[in-house]
């Protein structure tokens, strides 16, 4: 293999876990024999694929000059000259035109026939032995062929190859056909015949070089001259040799071949380690420098693995549950609220519901959940006793106990004191259910005071050592008032927010959904999930802003890594989960953790990327923009006529070799290579709060500094949304030329920024200072009257 070959990053990803590579080796009797390897090695994996192609005894003879390809020879051609970073020189494509046939029913075929296609053939014919029901290309790359026009022909079966002049000019088949024993047999008497002015044969591959197998011994071959293999182990019949790919025989595809290393991987480590085959696999995760990333945060003393919690929610209705939870990576919990036991209570069923909010999104991923699900029906000594073995089995996790009373001094010193003693890290006053509780004078009945907030507040300080949380409801007009009146009773911070009071939906004969009992009767219950988010976030911020240093644990609608850190940035510690597991399942904290670790990384490593999101590059629906014009000098647009126009001028560029594809490098991306790498990568702790200072009054905007919408003609693909929201919601300032479809903006722009909200084209349009005056239209002329002109009066 040439050194060019493995100049790619995953190639650079093997190496930097310390793989040596050799390049310009061949596994031959004059360089490299498998007896010489095993002289110094423990172990060997073979995955040299099937090197020469099947070729039928019709074929002898034919070359490159007279017409005839085989998929070996024709589709590395084709990928050098398509995909130059795989190669540092400059080359192109194999010249077809006219008619070419592709013999074979597999992928290569396939890929061939449309390859074909792209090197100027007018017609490809599929050629194949067997029926249409026998086609082992999957389902994608045969759709992609018929969609470009290519035709089927099965049932045939190359009988002579026609020359003349040199050149071939088509091709004489036999019929196919299967017989009831179900075998096949070609019929001399049936004879088709196709023109044609090239051949593609993708008739498979094979182990046919007499120096390569002679390098394989001491290997064992089977019937189809390929080496015997154990398909369990993929181990061959020599105890230090393992293969996998196609030359073992089996995989067809590549996600099977890399399967195929996968399990020899294994079995050589087995081997190595004299560990016994049946020894279940665990094969080490793929490990990068941003699996060092510390995502460890300290909240009131306590030490948390990472920010993210189940909250005291469904996925905490039970011990066990919370078990599952923290195995999977969770490092805190919120026990679902429980109380004392003359306060229990039973639920309601239907009760937690899918959202409306996205539409008639049915399945997962639901952008908001309804609940009307009360507190825990669980006692409180099954939860103190839950508790106790949680802290036992999961010692670096930490617990928080959710509790609710009514406006009683002695139930809340009571309970609080039982989940202390219980062994509680920490406690969570649930003083903000909206639906149910408040009916029995708890919940949201204590939580929209802030009198009985700041009572509750004193009663359980002067009670308890740890501490302790007040649960937010957004239902009040201002939720900063709440907060400070736990702050000033002595809480040590506030979870923000609950769930907002809600009705989801109504059927269209006027039925509520949930419909509870038989006369289908509802109530207005808990909105959770991503709708909440914005409140959630201003409610974390503002509560942020009033009360610096004020611990707040973050819900609302945190399902990825990245609303985590947004809201890390407006002032959590923490962040609680509840609806995005309810989507999904306790598994998301691996892709919580390793989203938010990339995110900490990139930005001490890439900062000018936004997130996981590199800047974005000039293009035409993904494509790189040539700058093309017409024949008076005028760029060309991307649409009708124009469009064909930049088509055919593009086709004559990349005919000439004028324009070399675009291989991801000129976009000026910033990589580990160009980017700022210098940068410490930040932790948690840097970056909670750090967006506040830029968060705050309406009157501290600065009025001035306007803007206008700057819409890129080249990367606009002409939807014309941008025009429909600006003519029929904001100032009817776009306009689009009626020949060439180019948008415009005027002078009327505002600077509202719908045009931006709703142009499916990231980036397309930007909002840029504005140069002229900005004259605001007020109506009607605007009289100017002096302060003392009393007469105005």
């Amino acid at each position: 293999m040439a050194k060019t070959s493995v100049d790619l990053p995953d190639i650079e990803l093997v190496k930097d876990l310390g793989v040596k590579i050799e390049t310009g080796r061949a596994l031959s009797q004059k360089d490299l024999t498998l007896e010489k390897i095993l002289q110094d090695t423990k172990a060997v994996f073979i995955g040299i694929g099937l090197p020469q192609p099947k070729l039928n005894p019709v074929f002898k003879g034919l070359n490159s000059d007279m017409g005839f390809y085989t998929s070996k020879d024709f589709l590395p051609k084709v990928a050098k000259a398509s995909k130059p970073g795989m190669c540092a020189c400059k080359s192109s494509l194999p010249s077809l035109k006219g008619t070419v046939i592709v013999l074979g029913a597999g992928d290569t075929a396939f890929d061939c026939a449309t390859s074909a296609l792209r090197c100027g053939a007018r017609k490809v014919f599929v050629v194949f032995r067997r029926g249409f029901t026998n086609i082992r290309a999957v389902p994608e790359e045969v759709n992609a062929a018929v969609e470009e026009k290519c035709e089927l022909v099965g049932f045939l079966s190359p009988h002579k190859v026609n020359i003349k002049d040199g050149k071939i000019v088509s091709v004489t088949f036999t019929r196919n056909e299967q017989i009831e024993d179900g075998t096949w047999k070609e019929d001399p008497e049936q004879l088709t015949t196709i023109k044609t002015d090239f051949l593609i044969s993708a008739f498979g591959s094979g182990l046919e070089d007499p120096d390569v197998i002679e390098a394989l011994k001491p290997l064992k071959f089977n019937k189809q001259n390929l080496p015997c293999v154990d398909l369990n182990s993929m181990q061959t019949s020599h105890p230090s040799v393992w293969i996998g790919g196609d030359v073992a025989g089996v995989a067809e595809t590549t996600v099977e071949a890399v399967n195929d290393g996968k399990t020899a991987a294994w079995y050589m480590h087995c081997s190595l380690e004299g560990l016994p085959n049946i020894t279940e696999p665990k094969l080490p995760l793929f490990y990068t420098e941003i699996d060092n990333v510390d995502l460890s945060v300290e909240m009131c003393g306590l030490k948390f693995e990472n920010p993210f919690g189940l909250a005291s929610a469904p996925p905490a209705t039970s011990t066990a549950m919370v078990r599952r939870g923290f195995e999977q990576g969770w490092s805190f919990v919120v026990t679902k609220t429980f109380s004392l036991d003359k306060d229990l209570v039973t639920n309601v069923s239907p009760r937690i519901i899918r959202g409306t909010t996205s539409g008639h999104n049915y399945g997962p991923q639901q952008g908001a959940f309804l609940n009307i699900e009360l507190i825990s029906e669980k006692c409180a000594a099954y939860w103190l006793k839950g508790i106790q073995e949680l802290k036992a089995d999961f010692p670096t996790k930490v617990v928080i106990a959710s509790i609710m009373c009514s406006y009683n001094e002695e139930d809340w010193k009571q309970l609080s004191k039982m989940a202390e003693d219980a062994g509680a890290d920490a406690l969570e006053l649930n003083l903000s259910c909206p639906h149910g509780m408040g009916e029995s004078g708890m919940g949201l009945a204590c939580g929209q005071k802030p009198e009985l907030v700041k009572g509750i507040s004193e009663w359980v300080r002067a009670t308890v050592k740890i501490p302790f949380f007040i649960k937010l409801t957004p239902n009040i007009t201002d939720i900063v008032d709440i907060a400070k009146a736990a702050h000033e009773g002595g809480a040590d911070g506030v979870a923000a927010i609950n769930t907002v009071s809600g009705l989801m939906g109504l059927s269209s004969n006027g039925t509520p959904w949930p419909a509870v009992g038989l006369d289908k009767r509802t109530t207005y219950g808990g909105v959770s999930g991503n709708a909440t988010r914005p409140m959630g976030l201003r409610a974390v911020s503002s509560v942020a802003n009033a009360l610096p240093g004020f611990a707040i644990m973050g819900i609302g609608g945190i399902d990825s890594a990245d609303v985590t850190f947004q809201y890390l940035q407006a002032g959590a510690s923490v962040v609680q989960v509840c609806s995005a597991i309810q989507n999904q399942d306790f598994t998301l904290i691996e892709d919580y953790c390793t989203g938010l670790k990339a995110l900490l990384y990139l930005e001490g490593r890439l900062p000018r990327w936004d997130g996981q999101s590199p800047p974005t590059f000039k293009h035409q629906k993904g494509k790189p923009i040539a700058s093309l014009h017409d024949q008076n000098n005028k760029a060309l647009p991307h649409f009708g006529p124009f469009l064909k126009e930049r088509e055919r001028q593009m086709r004559l560029l990349n005919h000439d070799e004028i324009i070399l594809h675009h291989n991801g490098r000129e976009n000026g991306y910033p990589t580990a290579e160009n980017g700022n790498t210098q940068n410490c990568i930040p932790k948690i702790a840097d970056i909670i709060g750090r967006a506040l200072p830029k968060i705050g009054a309406y009157k501290k905007l600065d009025n001035t500094k306007q803007v206008v919408a700057l819409i890129d003609d080249d990367m606009c693909i002409n939807c014309g949304k941008c025009y429909m929201t600006c003519n029929d919601s904001g100032y009817q300032a776009i306009s689009f030329d009626p020949q060439t479809h180019i948008p415009n903006v005027n002078d009327d722009c505002t600077g509202c920024t719908l045009c931006l909200s709703v142009c499916p084209i990231i980036d397309c349009i930007t909002m840029v200072p504005k140069t002229i005056p900005h004259v605001i239209k007020r109506g009607q002329p605007v009289k100017l009257v002096h302060a003392l002109d009393t007469a105005a009066c």
